[in-house]
């Protein structure tokens, strides 16, 4: 007899990742090329880890400051001010153990039992995790797709604001979609949360990585910071997974009014009890020295982009645009439901997607690709691919 086992309602009603569960089926398949999760397929360049391993050579394996080290804090103010062309306090920064705990922070900060959060969708599916985990309830608001890629209906977003909202979540450039906003969006965007007075989340870790000048702010996308005050109520999430090829390492932060420092080390302090200080070497040493190793990711991508745009586009049975933004490809299959064609792939092409449906009800009968690879194993995994969604 099974037994049966009391938890509190928030846990059990958790989702399964759609995305883990395709991967569990595809995993271990001899000449797989994965697809499916968020990384490139490079290794943590030698720079980064080497210093961590000075740090552990040296002892560094204590307990240490619960916000992060001081001096990752002043390396990450340094190259976000950089990125975005502003001065930056520190005191602005909290080290996470990646951007998923960074997001899990933010979402107990903002949202609890009985509030609502609204998500454009298709999005990420660890927002909906961490908040249903909280006893919050996402509210979806779909991205639009067209010929020319998604775009979000600033009516249809304030229209979703009711009594119970306390956030929006913004994730741009988007997972999975691509979509980015522009920084007059953006503004809007900002004007609707002040006049509800509500929480932004912004999620920005894909600013570097932006292909469309039309929501370009230089060589990165536009940010919340472009048209912020000082005050403004929003936390930002951000790692270091993507740029640097360090998605193993647990390593992100969170950005918050500089007020709310003592609230954040104390949640960072009931779930992590701070970062590894030989972690957070290795990511001072990427801030400070990886903008080479960025710069290459980037033109992997830009290539990997036009290598799937050039198989996908000319396929009637697939619904896709190049994106602005990210390293994804999103493209739907009308008719098709999401987890059953993502086996069909795996099955038939021995390539791993991700299937839409794991990102919110706006993605099924879509899949999803990631193109931060090297561009022979995207050649090769698209010669595979196509005769199978040609049917």
């Amino acid at each position: 007899m099974t037994k049966h086992y009391w938890i509190r309602p928030e846990a059990g009603a958790t989702p399964a990742s759609g995305i883990v569960d395709t991967v569990n089926y595809g995993r271990g398949r001899p000449g797989l090329i994965p697809l499916w999760v968020g990384e490139g397929d490079l290794p943590t360049p030698p720079f980064i880890a080497e210093a961590a391993t000075r740090s552990l050579a040296a002892g560094e394996t204590f307990y240490t400051h619960q916000r992060g080290i001081p001096e990752l804090r002043e390396a990450i103010a340094r190259r976000q001010g950089a990125i975005l062309g502003k001065e930056l306090s520190f005191e602005r920064f909290f080290v996470t153990a990646g951007g998923m705990h960074a997001v899990e922070i933010a979402m107990r900060l903002v949202a609890g039992t009985g509030d609502e959060v609204i998500v454009p969708t298709p999005a990420w599916p660890n927002f909906r995790g961490a908040l249903t985990a909280n006893g919050a309830s996402v509210v979806e608001v779909a991205l639009a797709p067209s010929e020319t890629g998604f775009s979000l209906d600033l009516g249809a977003l304030e229209a979703a604001i009711g009594p119970r909202t306390t956030a929006l979540v913004v994730n741009s450039p988007a997972n999975p979609t691509g979509w980015t906003a522009t920084r007059a969006e953006l503004a809007a965007i900002l004007e609707i949360a002040r006049a509800r007075d509500l929480w932004i989340v912004a999620d920005e870790i894909y600013q570097r990585f932006v292909w469309d000048e039309r929501v370009a702010v230089g060589t990165r996308a536009a940010s919340f910071h472009d048209v912020m005050r000082a005050d403004e109520k929003i936390l930002f999430v951000q790692t270091l997974s993507k740029n640097y090829a360090m998605t193993g390492w647990r390593i992100g932060w969170l950005e918050a009014p500089p007020e709310l420092a003592r609230t954040i080390e104390n949640l960072i302090q009931f779930s992590s009890s701070g970062s590894p200080v030989f972690v957070q070497r290795g990511a001072i040493a990427a801030l400070d020295h990886g903008e080479g190793f960025v710069a290459h990711q980037i033109a992997r991508a830009k290539r990997g982009r036009e290598i799937v745009a050039d198989a996908l586009a000319p396929l009637n049975a697939v619904r896709f645009a190049p994106p602005p933004g990210a390293f994804y490809a999103f493209f739907a299959v009308p008719g098709a439901e999401s987890a059953a064609l993502a086996r069909r792939v795996i099955d038939e092409a021995n390539v791993g997607l991700a299937p839409g449906n794991a990102f919110g009800a706006g993605g099924e009968g879509g899949l999803r690709l990631c193109f931060a690879r090297k561009d022979t194993d995207l050649v090769t995994a698209m010669e595979r691919l196509v005769p199978v969604l040609r049917g």
